[in-house]
C-alpha cells in the first residue's frame, strides 16, 4: 500500500510551503524549493521539519 494520491495533492512543504514530490520506492516526500526531505513512515508521511533531511552535499570544496 502507498500514501493516498489525494492526500500528496493536498501537501504542502511545512518549511517553506513549497510543493512535494512523492517518491514511493524510497519511501520519501521531496520538496522542489528548498529540497528537504521528509520520510514516509507506513504509509504515513512524517511532514516534520525535525524529522526532515537534505540530501549529501556533492563536490564540497574544502576551505
Amino acid at each position: 500500500m502507498a500514501v493516498d494520491r489525494r492526500l500528496i495533492e493536498l501537501l504542502v512543504c511545512p518549511a517553506c510551503r513549497g510543493a512535494i514530490e512523492y517518491k514511493p520506492r524510497r519511501s520519501l516526500i521531496i520538496c522542489t524549493q528548498c529540497d528537504l526531505r521528509y520520510p514516509v513512515r507506513d504509509d504515513i508521511p512524517v511532514m516534520l521539519v525535525e524529522e526532515a533531511t537534505r540530501p549529501p552535499t556533492r563536490g564540497r570544496s574544502r576551505g
